[in-house]
C-alpha cells in the first residue's frame, strides 16, 4: 500500500488568472488547431471538441450537426456494419468522425469488414475500453497500428503518465485521459478507481509531449469553463458527452411527462447499456453507469454557440489569439468557491 499525499486538482478546484491582453474582441481568437499526428502522420485540423461516443451523443446526426463548426464526433460502437458503411460511403467531404471500437474478436471482425466495404473513407479510430491498463489492450493497439499504418487512433481510457506513454510507444496518436469523472459514470462509487480530472490531463499531457503524442480529456466538463480548463491544462482534444446530450442530435429515449419532453442519457457501462446490447449485465460484474433523464434542449448548435464563445472568452482573458497558447498563458489558482449561487445554480 502506498500514499501520494500530494493534492490532485479537479475543475471545480481551480479558476484561470486573468492576463494582459492584446485581443480587442472574441472574433480574433482562432480555435482552430492543426496537428500531425505521431504515429500515422495524419493532418489533423479541426476545432478539437470530439462529442463522446456514446449511443446517447456520438450518432450520425451529431456528426453532420457538429461537422458545419468543424468540431469532431467519436461514433458509438453499436451501429451495424451496414449502418457504419452506408454513413462513410455517403459522406460528400472529408470526415474527423471517428470509428468506435472495443477489443474483442466481434469488434475487429466488423471493423475489418467495414474497412474493406467503404475502402479509404475512415481515417480515424477510436479503440474504447473502461480500462486501459491491461496488457491485452496495448497488444491490441500494437496490432492494429502494425496492421492500419495510416489510421489516426485515439485509445483509452488511462490516467497516468506511465501508461499514456507505454500507449503512444504502442501506436496511440491520441490518448483518451478519464477514469469516473463522467457525469453518468459511476465507476469511482462502485471501485473506488479513479483520478481528479484536471490533475490527470496536467501529467499526462506531460508525457505525451514528450514522446510527440496526444491525449483527449474524456468527461468532467460540466461548462465551458472546464473545457477551457481542460484545454489550459494542456489538453490536446476534448471529449463531451452530458454536455451534448439532450439534444435533437442526441440518441436516447424520448419520454413526455407533465407537458414537456425528456430525452434518457446514460453510461454505456450501466444496466441501461447492457441490457440493450449485452442481454443484461454479466454475472461476473456490476454496472458502473446509470441513466437519467434530460429535459430536451432543442438543436445542438445553440449549445455548441456557448461553448465556442465560452473558449474563445477565456482565451481573450489571458491574450491566447489561437486556442494552441491557451496552455501557455495559464496559470491555475487553487479556489475553495467557484460561484455565487445565492440566487441557484445555473
Amino acid at each position: 500500500m502506498h500514499i501520494e499525499n500530494e493534492v490532485k486538482l479537479d475543475f471545480k478546484d481551480v479558476l484561470i488568472r486573468p492576463k494582459r491582453s492584446t485581443l480587442s474582441s472574441r472574433s480574433n481568437v482562432d480555435l482552430i488547431r492543426p496537428f500531425t499526428l505521431r504515429n500515422s502522420r495524419v493532418e489533423y485540423s479541426g476545432v478539437p471538441i470530439i462529442a463522446a461516443n456514446m449511443d446517447t451523443t456520438g450518432t450520425f446526426e451529431m456528426a453532420e450537426a457538429l461537422g458545419k463548426y468543424d468540431l469532431s464526433v467519436a461514433l458509438h460502437k453499436h451501429y451495424s456494419e451496414d449502418e457504419y458503411v452506408t454513413y462513410f460511403n455517403g459522406l460528400k467531404r472529408k470526415s474527423t468522425a471517428f470509428y468506435s471500437m472495443g477489443i474483442t474478436d466481434n469488434d475487429l471482425k466488423k471493423f475489418k469488414a467495414v474497412m474493406e466495404r467503404a475502402p479509404g473513407a475512415i481515417e480515424y479510430l477510436c479503440i474504447d475500453v473502461a480500462n486501459g491498463y491491461t496488457e491485452i489492450f496495448v497488444d491490441f493497439v500494437s496490432k492494429i497500428r502494425e496492421e492500419f499504418p495510416h489510421l489516426a487512433i485515439m485509445a483509452g481510457n488511462v490516467v497516468t503518465g506511465d501508461m499514456t506513454e507505454e500507449l503512444i510507444l504502442a501506436g496511440a496518436d491520441i490518448v483518451k485521459v478519464g477514469i469516473g469523472p463522467g457525469s453518468v459514470c459511476t465507476t469511482r462509487k462502485m471501485t473506488g478507481v479513479g483520478y481528479p480530472q484536471l490533475s490527470a490531463i496536467i501529467e499526462c499531457a506531460d508525457a505525451a509531449h514528450g514522446l510527440g503524442g496526444l491525449i483527449c480529456s474524456d468527461g468532467g466538463c460540466t461548462r465551458p469553463g472546464d473545457i477551457a480548463k481542460a484545454f489550459g491544462g494542456g489538453a490536446d482534444f476534448v471529449m463531451l458527452g452530458g454536455m451534448l446530450a439532450g439534444h435533437n442530435e442526441s440518441g436516447g429515449e424520448v419520454i413526455e411527462k407533465d407537458g414537456k419532453v425528456y430525452r434518457s442519457f446514460y453510461g454505456m457501462s450501466s444496466k441501461s447499456a447492457m441490457d440493450k446490447y449485452s442481454g443484461g449485465v454479466a454475472k461476473y460484474r456490476a454496472a458502473e453507469g446509470k441513466t437519467v433523464y434530460l429535459e430536451d434542449r432543442g438543436p445542438v448548435a445553440d449549445t455548441v454557440q456557448e461553448i465556442l464563445g465560452g473558449v474563445r472568452s477565456a482565451c481573450t482573458y489571458v491574450g491566447a489569439r489561437r486556442l494552441k497558447e491557451l496552455t501557455k498563458r495559464t496559470t491555475f489558482v487553487r479556489v475553495t468557491q467557484q460561484l455565487n449561487e445565492v440566487f441557484g445554480k445555473s
